[in-house]
């Protein structure tokens, strides 16, 4: 595959980015927005917050070998219960940043 082709989906993707980001600045002002697509907008927060998560709670500080950085794996799981049970979001960072700092200065795997 030519160089070219790697810039053209670069471009393309930050065209369509750039498209959808705007639609909603340059619409005029009485424009009606589909009730499909205000419903739909309500999760876009929910599906953005884990595709920040996920990669730095999988793949960040994998010890060599490793696919996968398992102590921050049981933090994030740690956390999760804790935020379910509670609905804390200050407590649920820290119990989750207790337990990493936990497992980091306990070590049981041996990393």
């Amino acid at each position: 595959m030519n160089d070219w082709y790697g810039w053209l989906i670069v471009l393309g993707a930050g065209a369509v980015t750039l498209g959808v980001r705007a639609s909603f600045i340059v619409m005029p002002p009485h424009t009606r927005v589909p009730a499909w697509l205000l419903e739909s907008l309500k999760y876009v927060a929910a599906a953005v917050l884990p595709a920040l998560v996920a990669p730095d709670v999988l793949f960040r500080d994998a010890p060599p070998g490793e696919m996968f950085n398992h102590y921050r794996i049981v933090a994030a799981v740690v956390a999760m219960v804790f935020a379910l049970k509670t609905r804390s979001v200050f407590g649920t960072m820290a119990v989750g940043m207790a337990m990493l700092w936990l497992l980091k200065w306990w070590n049981p795997l041996g990393w």
